[in-house]
């Protein structure tokens, strides 16, 4: 556990020193990345996070410059976000970060390694109570399954005995 911290805290003060930005902050810009504007309530959910976190990150991001909002032309009631210019040049300029790294040498696993990590990863966020809604979701299980089984083939990701034996079975 402490190596993940370590690493976790590492990845995160790169990002703040190279874009002053918290991980938070990006993970919210890059679901605000694409053509299409957003709600906050899309955002929320894919984050799992609170209405009450997700306007703290919003009007941040707003006051730096790198999301704006406007009014629903249809529903005047509704919020649709997107990423300013300055925004988009930042996420251009953005580290990889741990949960991209993580996502990469995730999809070169196979498939059993991928079920156990789930499973113990699941495991951990219970026993640190990831039922309290005000926590993040790090891991989504459901997302890294079904890309899962769009990855036709694995990689080994190095030449050791294990992973060749690995290949083979």
């Amino acid at each position: 556990m402490r190596k993940i911290l370590r690493a976790t805290e590492r990845n995160s003060r790169q990002l703040l020193r190279e874009t002053g930005l918290t991980p938070s902050q990006l993970i919210f810009m890059q679901l605000l990345d694409g053509e299409n504007e957003q709600t906050a309530g899309y955002v929320a959910g894919r984050m799992g996070i609170t209405q009450a976190t997700t306007t703290a990150l919003l009007q941040k991001l707003e006051s730096l410059g790198m999301i704006q909002r406007r009014r629903g032309e249809k529903d005047r009631r509704q919020v649709l976000l997107s990423l300013t210019e300055p925004g988009r040049r930042v996420l251009e300029i953005a580290p990889e970060g741990a949960h991209a790294q993580f996502h990469q040498h995730f999809l070169a696993l196979q498939d059993w390694e991928q079920s156990m990590l789930i499973a113990a990863l699941e495991r951990i966020a219970a026993m640190l109570g990831d039922d309290d809604p005000g926590v993040a979701a790090v891991l989504d299980a459901s997302e890294l399954l079904s890309e899962r089984s769009a990855v036709p083939a694995r990689v080994a990701t190095s030449n050791s005995p294990e992973s060749n034996r690995r290949d083979q079975t």
